[in-house]
Parts: C-alpha cells; sequence; structure tokens
C-alpha cells in the first residue's frame, strides 16, 4: 500500500489512455470544494515541468481562477459592463465600446482570454493598419485592451497580460497649426457679423474648450469680479435603451447584411454604408420610447483643474454685458417658445448651441477670413497658448489660464513662431561676436624706390 501524499503535494502517474497526468491541489473553490487542477502530456518529463509551473504559480499566489476562461469578447463586455463604467465618462465609456464592437472583437474576439497570444494582436494590429486606420486609432484599441487584460491579471483570470509584450505603432505627435495674431484678428473680424461673435471671443482669445464654451451659465459668471467659472461643459452623448428589451426594442431597424454596391440608401452618409448589426444588437437606442442619458448634456469638465476660475479680459466685459442685454431681448420676443437652459450662447429659441453646428461655422468663418482649413483646437486653444508665448507670458502662467495639470502639456499647445527664432538667434549672435566695422576705402603704398620697380619690369620681359 502506498503511503499517502502529505497535504498539497501533487501527484503524477500513468493513465490507460498512455497519457502521463498530473493533478496539482491549488487550495479551495468559492463554494469550499478542493480545487485541484489537472495537466497532462505524453512524457514524465513533460508533464512534470507542466506540474512545477502550475505549482510556482500557487505558491506565488498568481494561480489563476478555476473553471473556464472567457473569451476576449465575453470579457470586454463584462469589462465595459460592470467596472469601466464605474469610473470613466460617458463620452469616454462611448468610445471604448466602439472600438470593441468595431475593432476588438472582429479581430481576436473569439479566443479564449488564456490562449491569447502576442502573435495573436500583431496580427490584429497589422491588419487594422492595411485597412487604412490611422496608427494613432491602432494605439487607442491596444491600450482598451491592455487595460481590460491588466483588470483580468489583477483578478487572476490570466496569469500574465501579454499586451505589455507587444510594440504598438509609432504614432508622431499632431503639429499644432494655430493662428498668427494676423490670423486670429481676421478671424474675429469676421465673427463680428454674427451673433456668436463672444463665442468665438471666448474660445479664441482665452483657450477655452469647445465644450467648455458652449457649456457656460449666466450663473458661473462673475462680471463684477470679471471671472468665468467653468463648471459644466456641453457635450454630445450616445442614447441607452430605457427598455427590458433593447434587442427587440430595435428589432425594426436591424440589419444583418452588408449594403450593396452603389448603395443608394446610404448615400448622403459621410461615413459611408453602416456596417451590419452584430448577433444579439442592442443598439438603436434613439429610437427607444424609454431612451435615456443621450443626446445634448451638461457634464462636469474631465479634471478638477479644469474647474479652477479664469480672468476675463476686461475689453471683454462690456461686450458680454451687450451679450447678455441682446439674449434678454430675444427672450422676451420668444415668450412661451423659448426654452430656458441659462446658458451664455444659446440658439435664437434658448436652446444649447449644438457642437456640431459650432464646427460648422469656424468652417465657414475660416473660409470668410481667408484663413487654410485647420481644426478648431488649433484656431483656439492653441491660439491662446501660442500668443500669450508670443506677449513673454510665463509657462507657469499659461499653464494656470489654460488649467493644465502638467506643465509639459502646456509646452505642447504652444508653437514657436519662425520670426520670433531668427530674432533671438540674432540677439545670440550680437552677445557672442565682436561687431565688425564697416570696410572703407584705401589707397595702398609700397616702400619700393622707382629704381626697384623699373628693374623688376625689365626682369619679366
Amino acid at each position: 500500500m502506498s503511503p499517502r501524499k502529505a497535504n498539497m503535494e501533487s501527484s503524477i502517474y500513468l493513465g490507460a489512455d498512455g497519457w502521463w497526468h498530473g493533478r496539482v491541489t491549488m487550495g479551495v473553490k468559492n463554494d469550499g470544494s478542493p480545487d485541484r487542477r489537472h495537466r497532462r502530456a505524453k512524457t514524465p518529463a513533460e508533464v512534470r515541468r507542466k506540474v512545477r509551473e502550475l505549482e510556482a504559480l500557487r505558491d506565488k499566489g498568481r494561480a489563476p481562477k478555476a473553471g473556464r476562461k472567457p473569451t476576449v469578447a465575453q470579457w470586454m463586455e463584462t469589462y465595459l459592463t460592470e467596472i469601466a463604467s464605474l469610473k470613466l465618462k460617458p463620452r469616454s465609456l462611448d468610445d471604448y465600446w466602439s472600438k470593441t464592437r468595431n475593432d476588438i472583437i472582429p479581430g481576436v474576439g473569439q479566443h479564449r482570454l488564456d490562449k491569447l497570444a502576442p502573435e495573436h494582436l500583431e496580427r490584429m494590429y497589422r491588419a487594422m493598419l492595411d485597412e487604412g486606420h490611422a496608427p494613432s486609432h491602432v494605439l487607442k484599441v491596444h491600450r482598451i485592451l491592455s487595460r481590460a487584460l491588466k483588470i483580468a491579471h489583477r483578478r487572476r483570470i490570466i496569469s500574465e497580460n501579454v499586451a505589455t509584450l507587444v510594440d504598438p505603432p509609432t504614432v508622431d505627435e499632431t503639429e499644432a497649426n494655430p493662428f498668427t495674431t494676423e490670423e486670429a484678428k481676421a478671424f474675429l473680424e469676421a465673427a463680428a457679423k454674427r451673433p456668436t461673435f463672444m463665442r468665438w471671443c471666448v474660445g479664441v482669445g482665452m483657450g477655452f474648450r469647445q465644450g467648455e464654451t458652449l457649456g457656460l451659465r449666466w450663473s458661473y459668471v462673475d462680471l463684477e469680479n470679471e471671472l468665468f467659472h467653468p463648471q459644466w461643459q456641453l457635450q454630445r452623448l450616445t442614447w441607452r435603451h430605457g427598455c427590458k428589451d433593447p434587442h427587440g426594442c430595435g428589432a425594426r431597424l436591424h440589419r444583418f447584411e452588408p449594403c450593396p454596391p452603389n448603395c443608394q440608401t446610404h448615400k448622403g452618409y459621410k461615413r459611408g454604408c453602416p456596417k451590419p448589426c452584430p448577433k444579439g444588437c442592442t443598439r438603436h437606442a434613439s429610437a427607444c420610447p424609454e431612451r435615456k442619458n443621450g443626446g445634448l448634456v451638461f457634464t462636469r469638465p474631465k479634471t478638477k483643474k479644469s474647474r479652477n476660475p479664469v480672468p476675463i479680459p476686461p475689453p471683454f466685459v462690456p461686450y458680454l454685458v451687450e451679450h447678455k442685454e441682446r439674449q434678454d431681448a430675444l427672450r422676451v420676443a420668444a415668450g412661451d417658445s423659448w426654452e430656458e437652459c441659462g446658458a451664455v450662447f444659446t440658439r435664437p429659441d434658448g436652446r444649447p448651441i449644438d457642437p456640431r453646428a459650432d464646427w460648422e461655422e469656424f468652417k465657414e468663418l475660416l473660409t470668410e477670413a481667408r484663413i487654410d482649413d485647420r481644426r478648431l483646437y488649433d484656431g483656439s486653444r492653441h491660439t491662446a497658448g501660442t500668443i500669450l508665448n508670443e506677449l513673454g507670458v510665463d509657462m507657469p502662467t499659461i499653464m494656470e489660464i489654460l488649467r493644465h495639470t502638467q506643465i509639459s502639456q502646456t509646452r505642447r499647445y504652444v508653437k514657436g513662431r519662425s520670426h520670433l527664432s531668427k530674432d533671438a538667434m540674432r540677439r545670440m549672435g550680437d552677445a557672442f561676436m565682436p561687431r565688425q566695422e564697416p570696410p572703407t576705402e584705401t589707397r595702398t603704398e609700397t616702400g619700393d624706390s622707382r629704381a626697384a620697380r623699373a628693374r623688376r619690369r625689365r626682369r619679366v620681359r
């Protein structure tokens, strides 16, 4: 009779099927029953190696939990629904869901979480780049997947985060293209012909983000002390189902087949034909009778630093007072049709300005001012930081005005000007190099006698 094995000791034996089997005691399961893991191999040496690896994970406290591991698609849904939704802002969560549905699940969604290998991720990234996705888009997908795998590793669902073994594509930082002082003046001259003139003054002259400008409310404007308190921002959020059966609610809108070539239904869509719905689709929440948490919504800024008060330039104050009086007159003229939201910049009926319409107006103003095309961020936030730097304002002060948390972030917003660099290097040269006197016209005289010059001429002949 063989002696009884000690507690937590593993066993290795040859089975009737011709395979070598190893049994490792890992502890107990959630229900209190023993947690015994199984490994098998063709040779005793191979099964001993697998048993030792499992024992090492157990002894280090890094052993994965018992049970069948979820697929990447199942874990991403769990992560976004139950974990990330508690921390992420609504817009960020929508972006995570979008990249998960469109990139991660089609790419590696069917792999089991513990079987996912670095090669799978590398092939997915290569395919995304070949399809025309920007490296910055692929990098964002990598970060989302890496974060989800990090949580799975922390909870011992997997033994290693394979995303840390993959190098994502290198992304070149987008170069800022702010207005020059002359362009900023031309832009504001074109905006002065519109009722939204002060909206663009705040964006270009104070460096407010689009959401912060459109979400600014009169209750957070202190004209007496000349301060803006950007406590809110305006964002367009994705609608969510309020019903109990999201899939059935959008049944009439589901499309499971791709559109035919030269589709006429979606020919007016800027992004082309939408992708077919996945099996069990729960989208189309905008058509839900009980939809919630979507549309234009006032939300809190992302960081606490973003809510710091910003001084209003004194020349702006009379224009703001005039803007408020004009808005009050519109409120009286609209009567019952006025929809009060308390915003500083509104539509003629009192509703907040749609960010999409705001972006289109920016492009129209660029055309009217004869300025080449650029991003809205370049024409507002980057412009304010760059012009403040040209006026001699130091970086810590610019950081406070733009409400950045790190000064390195502020430096990326400030772009140097070539004429300022040329002037700086001229002054550098003047400081180090001696000044050259201008040449004067002089006559060269020699000390040779008349007889010596005559002898030299004879010798040459």
